[in-house]
């Protein structure tokens, strides 16, 4: 009899821990963020009006704008401090080029920007100009422009306004080191335009992000305090060997080293500025025996009240990690395994279905 009761109880308890356990992964996919990568940039072509209209209509929570500088101090929504890959710049302006043969966004007044036609992202290839992403929208259909983030944030309040959502925002400040060459505070700017626009504290949705870790703790320490204003702070993590920061040493430039921000004390460091941490995803996992598992970067991070933010999360056909037969199994893995606390993807509808279809079948439960 004791043992039968022993067995019960033990099966009870096997059971509790169960559905502990699948609670608490419910919990983690339930509050997991959708954030629209440069909108809804697997649809139409990244950081235009549209792919934001489009994206806001996906419902993610937040929509990112990544910033550049033009010669007039303009605020300019764009990946690249270069032109090259997205427009029809070489058209429009042929001779304008620096001498390493890029035209830069930052040599543009906001009336010669607003010239140019946007494209879905192209590489040369050997039969000339090619889709970067082959399934996507194609090249040069329709017409798409560049915009400021003035234009986008309007665009985006004035949504929540008529539709009632609250949607976010995620801008990003691009290079700021390169900014600073050229004579440029590309971080004092964006911060006014987001004073002006109402983004002073944490009550408003918005993450503020930046590969530049000295940038961002003269942001937190420096100028926000300066403008009265209190926003999260997200650090953007590189892989060294992509050049994201570049700096001066020794009469050389050279790349950042992004490295001890993973390290030991790198994350308790981060902590002292930052409110999170945007890791490449491939960051956050190993792989043993071709079986995808999370290694201890994410909880490492969440012991030090930071939230983990991981890009980016694609769709398209061979840009899913091979460990993984479908991106919702992609999905599945960064909310149920990682635990993540939001992603950045190029297919925010999809994302969206999943996590909500995790909801529900929470709340049925």
């Amino acid at each position: 009899m004791f043992k039968k009761i022993l067995s019960l109880l033990l099966i009870t308890c096997s059971v509790m821990a169960s559905l502990t356990c699948a609670e608490s992964s419910r919990n983690s996919a339930k509050d997991t963020l959708v954030i629209a990568h440069r909108g809804a940039s697997a649809y139409l072509p990244e950081h235009t009006l549209e792919a934001k209209a489009l994206a806001y209509g996906m419902r993610p929570d937040y929509i990112e704008q990544d910033l550049v500088l033009s010669k007039d101090n303009r605020l300019i929504v764009m990946h690249d401090i270069y032109l090259d890959s997205t427009t029809n710049v070489a058209e429009v302006f042929p001779g304008r080029t620096r001498e390493d043969g890029h035209y830069y966004t930052i040599d543009f007044t906001l009336e010669e920007l607003k010239k140019l036609k946007v494209s879905e992202a192209f590489v040369m290839g050997d039969d000339g100009l090619q889709a970067k992403y082959p399934h996507r929208f194609p090249l040069w259909k329709s017409n798409f422009q560049l915009s400021t983030f003035e234009e986008e944030i309007e665009l985006i309040q004035g949504l929540n306004t008529s539709l009632g959502y609250n949607i976010g925002i995620y801008p990003e400040i691009k290079k700021p080191y390169f900014h600073h060459w050229e004579g440029k505070d590309i971080a004092t700017i964006a911060l006014n335009v987001l004073k002006k626009y109402g983004y002073t504290d944490r009550q408003q949705k918005v993450f503020l992000q930046c590969f530049d870790a000295e940038e961002l703790q003269r942001i937190r320490f420096e100028l926000m305090p300066a403008l009265g204003i209190d926003l999260s702070l997200v650090q953007l993590i590189a892989e060294t060997s992509w050049g994201e920061k570049l700096i001066e040493h020794d009469g050389t430039i050279q790349n950042y080293d992004y490295d001890w921000m993973l390290e030991q004390g790198g994350l308790s460091k981060i902590s002292t500025y930052a409110d999170g941490i945007g890791p490449w995803y491939p960051m956050l996992m190993e792989v043993q025996d071709g079986r995808p598992r999370a290694n201890n970067v994410v909880r490492r991070a969440h012991r030090r009240q930071l939230q983990v933010h991981p890009y980016t999360f694609r769709a398209d056909p061979k840009k899913l990690p091979e460990e993984f037969e479908s991106f919702n199994q992609f999905l599945h893995f960064a909310a149920y395994q990682l635990q993540v606390d939001g992603l950045f993807t190029d297919h925010p509808d999809q994302a969206v279905n999943y996590f909500s279809r995790l909801r529900s079948r929470s709340h049925d439960h």
